[in-house]
This record gives structure tokens, sequence and C-alpha cells, in this order.
């Protein structure tokens, strides 16, 4: 047996009892939270576009698109899963090698469910499926340092999610897998450099070619069932060997996901935390610093400090900003929140946080590195121009697994990021569809996000 036939054997013995209660809650949070997440990204810049392109090309009207219209299953795979990602504000997974967002997998699966008029549990198994595959590959498989990119594992999580969302049978979900991973090998240009829509729209199209493939192979096309294993395989050509037990797999990853608190990169928000706490403890002002020191631990330091990953210090668009730490804590300190509001054009490029995010200066910390991904650290030091030096230690932030974020808290950030496209009703029934989705159909949750832009 090959070994993605003993994914598909997972896949397919997966069940909804399976999934303890505190599983079922977290895979709750998460779909709200990745819900305010789409709808706060309604007006972005490639969103816009992208809808424009979608109405152009047109389709079968299958499935829901969050804000009104219908779209064949892979299409609203994309245009939601660009929804979730946009902002950059949905959940995310961190292992030592690899950082993942599971919840990248909400809009396929949810258009699979959909179209295949699943329940809520169906919904909820499908999704904690993609979480498992996804966050167990980043754990044993990390391929950054090979420079690809994350979307890599997820698309056998992607792939195994729709799956299971269509009901396929053992041998049908093998070669979706297949067709979803094979030619979906991404660069880590994609997070490098000089960012671009890119950043926010490689999962999403991860996701509609794995959904594409599910439905090939539902109708019978086959895949390279040696994806993981064969002569120039997965393992062959990318990530070295690894060894997952399939057999022994549980349902309960999304417990160890976290949540962002704030509008920002992962790696950045118990910095952010920190320096926030730091202003209201001592009620200092942005033009009293001087300078601004952070030690943090590697990876941070690699993907949004200027590490390997580019200057970040050179931020001109939304995508770089929110990869800046110097920019995201320079932001931080004058406006008091990170948020969808510090990434518009016109406040990325005024000149007090440009000038402020120079006085900003990181580096990697190996006592930190050595605590992560168990803990967040971060020590921040603020020089200020009266000769004071504040400091303070962080090891973690509202949203880590040692501070989980709570449903009210989740509620709290739908409200604030859907509040100009659904009034206070249609939150409500969102919240409520959600909290009670082992009790609908998937296609009551879609109904209400197709009312979404229209009522706010």
């Amino acid at each position: 047996m090959a070994l993605v036939e003993e994914l598909a054997r997972f896949v397919v013995r997966a069940d909804y009892e399976q999934i303890s209660p505190e599983a079922r809650r977290e895979l709750k949070v998460r779909i709200l939270d990745s819900l305010a997440c789409a709808i706060g990204a309604l007006e972005g810049e490639p969103i816009v576009l992208i809808r424009q392109h979608l109405e152009e090309m047109g389709g079968a009207p299958l499935c829901t698109l969050i804000g009104g219209g219908k779209a064949p299953p892979d299409r609203a795979a994309f245009y939601n899963g660009a929804l979730v990602r946009y902002l950059d504000y949905n959940d995310s997974f961190l292992a030592p090698g690899e950082t993942c967002h599971p919840s990248d997998n909400l809009g396929a699966v949810l258009a699979a469910c959909e179209y295949a008029d699943r329940s809520g549990r169906d919904l909820l198994t499908a999704l904690a499926v993609a979480y498992q595959v996804q966050c167990r590959l980043s754990e044993v498989a990390p391929v950054r340092h090979k420079g690809f990119d994350h979307t890599t594992q997820g698309a056998y999580a992607c792939g195994a999610g729709v799956a299971k969302a269509l009901g396929l049978d053992v041998e049908r979900t093998a070669h979706a897998i297949a067709l979803a991973a094979t030619p979906n090998n991404a660069l880590r240009v994609t997070r490098t450099g000089r960012l671009s829509h890119w950043k926010g729209l490689a999962y999403p199209h991860t996701a509609f070619v794995a959904t594409h493939g599910a439905f090939l192979a539902r109708r019978g096309i086959t895949g390279p069932l040696e994806v993981f294993e064969g002569n120039k395989g997965f393992m062959d050509a990318i990530a070295g060997r690894f060894h997952i037990d399939w057999a022994q797999e549980d349902l309960e990853m999304v417990r160890k996901t976290i949540i962002k608190k704030y509008n920002a990169e992962i790696h950045s928000q118990s910095a952010i935390e920190g320096l926030l706490e730091l202003q209201a403890q001592h009620r200092f002002r942005p033009e009293d610093v001087e300078r601004i020191e952070l030690e943090t631990f590697q990876v941070a330091f690699m993907i949004i400090g200027g590490g390997e990953e580019g200057d970040k210090h050179l931020v001109r668009t939304k995508e770089e900003a929110d990869h800046s730490l110097p920019y995201m804590l320079a932001v931080a300190l004058l406006d008091g929140d990170v948020g969808p509001a510090q990434y518009e054009p016109e406040r990325i490029l005024r000149d007090d946080v440009q000038t402020l995010l120079r006085k900003v200066h990181v580096r990697p910390n190996d006592e930190f590195s050595a605590r992560f991904p168990q803990e967040m650290p971060a020590r921040l030091r603020v020089f200020l121009r009266d000769g004071r030096v504040l400091e303070t230690e962080k090891r973690d932030y509202e949203g880590f697994h040692t501070r989980p974020m709570s449903w009210e808290r989740v509620v709290e950030k739908l409200r604030r990021l859907a509040s100009p496209y659904a009034d206070a009703s249609l939150q409500r029934e969102i919240v409520s569809c959600v909290d009670n989705l082992e009790n609908v159909k998937t296609r009551d949750l879609a109904h209400l996000l197709g009312r979404v832009g229209k009522e706010g």
C-alpha cells in the first residue's frame, strides 16, 4: 500500500464522534475567527480584482461566495479562501521548522460541503481532517529551509479535507490527494523580498487546485499514488524521509493552533502586545522614542525581522508592512493597535511611521530560539530621549495556546471586522449558526454568508 493510500484510509475513517468536545469547540472558534477575517477583507484590492475575474469567467452557480453570488466549487474555494487569507489575520500552527495557517482550508471545505449538501457535523469533521494533515506534515516534513512554501504541505491537507467533504472512498481519496499535491510544490519566494499579492493568494490557489483535483478523482481520474515515497516524489525531491502512522492519528491538532490578537504576522504577536503594555504602563509618546531594540527567536528574525528573507525597513505595500517587525511595532506605538486600518496605503507611507520604523532594531536570541515554539519569547527595550530605558519580556500573548482566546473575544473580532458589511442582526445569526454548527446544514451557514455585504 502506498503512503498516500494509508493517509486516505485515515481520511475515510475519520468520524465526528472521534473529535473531543474540546476540539469541536476549538474548530468552531477557528471557523468564526476565519469568517471574521473573510468578511473584513471584502474590499481588499486583490479581492475586488478576483471578484471581477470570476464574474467575467462565469461557471455553474453551485457554491456560495461570501458577500453574494455563486460559482463552481473550485472557484468558490479560491475566492472564499482569498477572503480568509487576505488580511493575514487568521490562525496559525507553529512547528520548529514550519509555520502554517490551517484555516486556509476553510474555503475549500466549505465549498465542497455545500456542494455535497453535508451537515455541519460533516463540515467540522472535514476541517478537522485538514487541520490534522497539515499540522502533522508541518511537524515532520518542513520545507521552508529547502526553499519551498508551507502551502506545499497544505496541498495534501486540502485534498484530504475536500475528499472527506465529498464522501469519496479510499481509492478516490488517495487519487484526490495525489492530484492536489503533485502540482503544488510552491516556491518560498512567495514570502521573501518584495512581497506581492501572491503572499495572500498562494494558499487559495492551492485550495483551487486541490478542489479541482478532488472533483476529478470523484469522476475516476487517477494521480501518482507514489507522490510521497516514489522516485522524484515529495520525500525524494524535497522533504527527505519521514514517518507518520496514520492508523494512530486522531483529530485533535486544532487544539495546538493559535489565533492572532493583532492583524500582524503570527511571530510578531507577543512583541506587539509587550510594546503596547509597556506604553500603557509608562505613558511615553512615540516622539519621545530614540531607539527600540527587540530580541526575538530565530524564526521571527528570519521571516519578519530582517534576516534571510529580506530587508524589513523598506516598507511600501500592505504585504511588506504585515511582514515587517519594524513597521508593525512602529505603527502599534503610533496608533495603539494593529488592525486593517494600519495597512491602508496612505498609513503605510506616512512620514511618522516611516521615520519611527527605522528606529526599530531586531536581533535573534539563541535562548529564545530554543524556547520556540513552546513559547513565543520577546524582550523589548525602549530608549527614550530623557535617558530612561524601559524594558519588558514576554513568553506568550492572548491567543497563544498557553493563553487561549475565548469565544467571546472572537465574537468581538467578528463584530469589529464585519460591521461595515453586516448589521448586528446578521452578525448574531452567523455567530449562532457557527455556535450550533453540529445541528445545522452547511448550506444554512453558506446562505448567511451570501447575505453579507448587502445588509451592512
